[in-house]
């Protein structure tokens, strides 16, 4: 008889060993961590073991995630306070960058904002109808390298040093983009390309609603 047909047996007779099961404590299997061989019930509660420390991990794995989002929830609650406060459209844009830059540590923030009454300061700079097109055309925000990439230069002297960044689009109620909120690092994995968007969509909206709602 071969192994695979006492194999097919046993699978077609799973009652075999409750009638006897003295056969059991005869059956050894090799520990695969330490070489000896061990008996079945030792076998599977190793097993057991083995699967328990897997799920610890997963759960320490998922509490983490949690207190990080907690955080970042914390960061975001913040920024909207912030620019519900506003009063005036330099009051939102100094929101922008003080939490931004602040709370979530980003170190190069810059803003452009274009289809709207112009005022004073870098955020309504001439932009190029080639990024104004680059916005319009994200259906979320943008998270990747610096290379290529027309707004780099608005980081001036900053840019040579900058390796990942991501640009969020800024849009009207009826989806119009009126604006680019960027935010950009020194450090290539801040901004990768399968960073989660879904804070970076929010403070988008937050950041778009505050804006057209001071807007003169």
């Amino acid at each position: 008889m071969k192994s695979e047909d006492v194999a097919h047996y046993l699978h077609d007779h799973p009652e075999f060993f409750e009638k006897h099961a003295e056969l059991l404590a005869l059956v050894t299997l090799t520990d695969p961590h330490s070489g000896r061989a061990v008996s079945i019930t030792e076998k599977q509660l190793l097993n057991l073991r083995d699967k328990v420390r897997s799920l610890e991990a997963k759960l320490v794995e998922l509490i983490g995630f949690g207190e990080e989002n907690d955080a970042i929830s914390d960061k975001v609650h913040g920024l909207a306070v912030a620019l519900i406060a506003a009063t005036d459209r330099a009051a939102v844009v100094r929101a922008l960058y003080s939490h931004l830059g602040g709370a979530f540590a980003v170190p190069h923030v810059t803003l452009r904002l274009w289809g709207t009454e112009p005022g004073d300061g870098h955020e309504f700079d001439t932009v190029s109808d080639a990024v104004k097109a680059f916005a319009t055309s994200l259906q979320r925000p943008y998270c990747g390298t610096v290379t290529g990439q027309e707004s780099l230069a608005w980081f001036g002297e900053a840019a040579a040093h900058l390796r990942s960044m991501t640009q969020v689009p800024l849009r009207e109620s009826g989806g119009a983009c009126f604006g680019l909120l960027i935010m950009a690092s020194e450090e290539p994995q801040r901004f990768y390309a399968e960073l989660g968007t879904l804070y970076l969509e929010r403070i988008g909206e937050m950041a778009a609603a505050a804006l057209l709602r001071v807007a003169p």
